[in-house]
């Protein structure tokens, strides 16, 4: 019979040695090439077993040897470097909002492989099966052009509006997407893009882009206001998403808007279509109905507005003053609420922050004596997209080593 320390034993090996395994691959992410000798010395771990691990991971297709180490003349052979293998595997990003869908394919370092964008269908007013096929279509293209088969995506994270609610499988408060909270969406992008897939608010993946790769790298406390079709905020906190106890932090479209009336939903069979006051005070449509109200008959939309306020047209100007206005609002209730280190100002109408923070800050001085910091998004239009990437990459990885070994 065996002992308590026999039985344990072989489980506390196979430990040790993924343990060991993980932090050599984490390693040569964060740092690049490597030698065998290298990695002993800032890990700590022996040389015999750096060799072990790496040659697992390299029969395992997750470490590659990428050249050799210059050494200096008389001092023996070359040092093998050694790198992460970044055709491992493969992850796609979608984002989904009304007048666009964007995806790309990038490897497991992040790297982008390939990218498509089209417009949305009328808008954003086709069905959910349109944006479905829509969206599966060109993930399917993106891969294929990549001279990939589908096999070699891990994972696949989704952006939209709303917020996703795992109990029932379905996505809340996306008004901007008709008939997109229906039942069976997302069943139907799992049917079509495979079971390892992920959806998310699209704001939320916006701010954790600009965290991993934009304006806020390393801020502390973050928030990512999108205004786009509607608006929402993103919030990220030490690195991580904070998405509240349902999933609908940062839904400050539904913020009340002194003078902004009840907003009637959409769907009336759906609850969840229902607009919020300042998400219709303050979207693309709030923008151009400003603008018809100051007589401009050739603002078709939002950007036709910021482009003639950049132009010098009064009329426009004017109104951008008044969005400004508004978005201090949201800006104010945030500051208030969360403290943040920094705002980010993106979105479709957000990303003209040229022009709007000004007005922002005029109107935070008569609101509030909280007055955080605010920056434009340095992502654009790419940031759901790069966010969903990030994001698809952090599970990714996990499988790829899970399955690998």
């Amino acid at each position: 019979m065996r002992t308590p320390d026999e039985v344990t034993r072989p489980w506390s090996s196979r430990t040790l040695r993924v343990n060991n395994e993980r932090v050599l691959l984490e390693r040569l992410r964060a740092s690049g090439a490597a030698s065998r000798a290298e990695l002993s010395r800032v890990t700590g771990i022996s040389k015999p077993t750096v060799s072990a691990a790496l040659g697992n991971l390299e029969q395992a297709g997750l470490v590659r040897e990428t050249g050799e180490m210059a050494v200096t003349a008389g001092r023996g052979r070359s040092a093998v470097l050694y790198e992460v293998n970044p055709t491992a595997g493969y992850v796609v990003g979608i984002d989904i909002g009304r007048s666009r869908i964007r995806v790309a394919l990038a490897d497991l370092e992040g790297s982008i492989c390939g990218r498509r964008e089209v417009r949305n269908l009328v808008d954003g007013a086709a069905g959910p099966e349109s944006i479905v096929a829509t969206a599966t279509q060109l993930a399917r293209e993106v891969v294929a052009e990549a001279g990939l088969d589908w096999s070699h995506v891990v994972h696949t994270v989704v952006g939209t509006p709303g917020v996703f609610d795992p109990a029932s499988n379905e996505v809340r408060y996306a008004g901007s997407l008709p008939g997109w909270g229906r039942s069976g969406v997302v069943d139907s992008l799992r049917r079509e893009l495979g079971t390892e897939l992920s959806v998310h608010n699209d704001a939320n993946l916006a701010a954790l882009g600009e965290y991993v790769f934009g304006a806020g790298q390393g801020c502390p406390l973050l928030v990512f206001l999108m205004v786009g079709t509607g608006i929402g905020a993103g919030i990220v906190v030490d690195g991580k998403l904070f998405a509240g106890a349902n999933g609908a932090a940062g839904e400050v479209g539904y913020l009340p808007f002194a003078g902004g009336g009840p907003v009637s939903a959409q769907e009336p069979q759906d609850p969840y279509s229902v607009r919020g006051m300042l998400d219709a005070a303050t979207g693309g449509s709030a923008v151009t109905a400003l603008a018809s109200a100051a007589g401009m008959t050739a603002a078709g939309s939002p950007k036709d507005v910021f482009d003639a306020a950049r132009a010098g047209d009064r009329a426009a100007l004017d109104v951008v003053r008044m969005e400004g206005r508004r978005l201090a609002h949201a800006v104010a209730a945030i500051a208030a609420m969360l403290d943040p280190a920094l705002v980010i100002l993106g979105g479709g109408v957000g990303d003209n922050a040229d022009l709007l923070l000004d007005p922002i800050y005029e109107s935070l001085a008569e609101l509030t004596p909280l007055r955080p910091t605010i920056a434009p998004s340095s992502l654009g239009g790419d940031a759901v997209l790069i966010g969903a990437i990030a994001t698809a990459l952090g599970t990714a990885r996990e499988l790829v080593f899970e399955g690998r070994l």
